[in-house]
């Protein structure tokens, strides 16, 4: 990190400032330039006794300190470090006894939490990273009454920042934090309520980036040694995706987390694991195996909610594309389709067609029936938003590429209430314009006697592709019959 961050430049702007002459911040001051000369002059008792007496400044201020003192301490704190006359021996020793209170007052609300992540991302990218790595567990381990999760928060950026830069012995590191941090993640989600649900995804997001962070590690790693990383990257992820939906009462946190759980979805898809891997458990099995040595058997107890999560990422797939749905019904209303103009320019139609295609899969595959019926009524939504001059492109194109003769079946029976409706409006024109031949076709007629011929007379030969009453209806589409 650059030594000439913006928040050094901050602080002589902030000294008019009514906290400037704070007898805290003029202490704290004082420490920091008593620490300069013990390391300037060798006194290694003196050095750490001075490292001390600034961590318990700013360990004595975390619950008093109004927010406007708590920022203007961290961006002192902030300038000693990113001074270019900063000494290293001085650094080091801060880096021992800083990230506690340093993270505690990041925890408050305003500039506080950035200047809080700067200053952890220094001391990882100055000081030794495996040091860090233990330091900022310890720190995890220490409970925080006022504002914990954002505590955590800042913490974990700074772990995920520091297990970038291990160089070597990748799983060993990642075998001392995973444990730390799954610890912290079930205790505090466990505290959480509806009302904190924020703070819980806040949580969550936060943890993803140690997961990014371990996945950067795996680009870097060959053969069984990447495979072993990959295999513990894949049970965090579904120990996390099982901690979102550990209990009923975090509908909340489930609902808003959701962007969160495609995140470590990807992970797993990183990570080699499958659809159908994670439907069976055969990948939690794989993972488990490749891990299973006599001296991990404490590790894998962290992952202890594997298996549970890897049938909840299934089921929050459908989840998502549930809601999904219901954001599409609440989108394209009945009033859309009234105010639909047949004239109006409407070069949407290949994203339109790509929507309906997506709808059609969830017709087919969705678990349950409601799903399936209210992916049946965005279908017909969506359809009827569409210019008639066009809306029969859309069917016709959508039957040429189904490949289930009951979907084709469900799509012509849309095709026909088409007719009948267009045949209607004809009809109505007819009645109110004598002048004009009433024996007249709709617009659509022929269109859809060409459409009939091809279903009735495939152009690659051979039978319809109809159900006919000898078929069973599939699964899926039994709720488009009765």
């Amino acid at each position: 990190m650059a030594r000439d961050e913006p928040f050094a430049a901050a602080v002589d702007v902030a000294d008019g400032d009514s906290t400037s002459s704070s007898p805290t911040l003029t202490r704290l001051r004082e420490a920091l330039a008593a620490l300069s000369e013990a390391f300037e002059s060798g006194d290694a008792a003196s050095s750490d006794a001075a490292a001390a007496a600034v961590a318990e400044i700013l360990s004595a201020s975390d619950a008093d300190a109004s927010a406007a003192l708590a920022e203007q301490m961290l961006r002192e704190v902030h300038a000693f470090l990113s001074s270019p006359s900063s000494n290293q021996m001085a650094m080091d020793a801060l880096s021992l006894e800083l990230p506690k209170p340093v993270a505690k007052l990041g925890a408050r609300m305003g500039n506080c939490r950035d200047i809080a992540r700067t200053i952890i991302e220094f001391f990882a990218s100055n000081c030794s990273p495996r040091d860090m790595l233990c330091i900022l567990c310890e720190a995890l381990d220490t409970p925080v009454a006022l504002n914990g999760s954002a505590y955590l928060v800042i913490l974990l950026d700074g772990l995920a920042s520091t297990l970038i830069l291990i160089q070597r012995r990748h799983i060993e590191q990642v075998k001392v934090v995973l444990p730390a941090i799954l610890r912290v993640m079930h205790a505090n989600l466990s505290e959480c309520d509806e009302e904190h649900g924020m703070s819980a995804v806040d949580l969550f997001s936060a943890a993803l980036r140690i997961g990014n962070a371990i996945q950067e590690m795996c680009k870097t790693m060959v053969n069984h040694r990447k495979e072993e990383l990959c295999s513990i990257l894949g049970l965090y992820a579904l120990q996390n995706i099982a901690l979102v939906s550990s209990e009923s009462k975090h509908q909340n946190i489930q609902s808003t987390c959701g962007s969160v759980v495609l995140q470590y979805s990807k992970l797993l898809m990183f990570c080699g694991f499958t659809y159908l891997g994670l439907l069976t458990g055969n990948d939690v099995t794989s993972a488990t195996t490749k891990l299973s040595k006599e001296e991990d058997d404490n590790f894998l107890d962290c992952f202890s909610f594997a298996m549970d999560g890897a049938s909840l990422v299934v089921n929050y797939s459908w989840a998502i594309k549930s809601h999904s749905l219901d954001l599409l019904l609440t989108l394209v209303d009945d009033k859309c389709s009234e105010e639909t103009n047949d004239h109006v320019d409407f070069p949407c139609s290949t994203q339109i067609f790509a929507i309906l295609k997506a709808i059609e899969r969830v017709m087919i595959a969705a678990p349950d029936t409601l799903m399936r019926k209210k992916a049946f009524s965005a279908l017909k939504r969506v359809i009827s938003v569409v210019p008639s001059t066009q809306r029969f492109d859309i069917l016709q194109a959508l039957i040429e590429n189904s490949m289930f003769p009951s979907l084709t079946a469900i799509l012509l029976d849309l095709v026909k209430n088409e007719v009948l409706r267009e045949s209607r409006r004809a009809d109505q024109v007819n009645g109110s314009d004598r002048s004009q031949d009433s024996g007249e076709s709709p617009p659509w007629a022929s269109q859809v006697l060409e459409l009939v011929e091809l279903i009735l007379r495939p152009p690659e030969g051979g039978p319809p592709c109809l159900r006919d009453h000898s078929e069973e209806v599939p699964f899926p589409f039994v709720p488009y019959y009765v």
